[in-house]
């Protein structure tokens, strides 16, 4: 198993907005391709309090090549995704990393 920990840095107010869309979007979608959300967190305290971030779990680098990539193709999410920023970008920038769990994990 790996994870991908994703951090969705937001425009300036924004954040409410991208959480709605996980929520009400984002996630049937992710369902329908078989995509896995482990979690979602924002910051409570530190140095951005813009920013989502979230770990999706994966069987391997190919599988999330496979199910990530036709998630973002699809029509119907790049539709919706347009809606929700017909007034501007919500996120202004994305980072992406894949983790591989220690032999000491407890995700291991």
């Amino acid at each position: 198993m790996i994870y991908e920990h994703r951090v969705y840095n937001c425009t300036p107010g924004s954040l409410p907005k991208v959480l709605h869309r996980f929520e009400t979007i984002v996630l049937p979608f992710w369902k329908s391709y078989g995509i896995r959300p482990v979690g979602f967190w924002t910051v409570m305290l530190g140095a951005s309090q813009q920013s989502l971030y979230y770990m999706l779990e994966w069987d391997s680098l190919a599988e999330r090549e496979q199910r990530f990539n036709a998630f973002t193709r699809d029509k119907d999410w790049l539709a919706r995704r347009a809606e929700t920023e017909k007034d501007g970008a919500l996120v202004a920038s994305v980072t992406s990393t894949i983790l591989q769990p220690t032999s000491f994990s407890a995700m291991s």
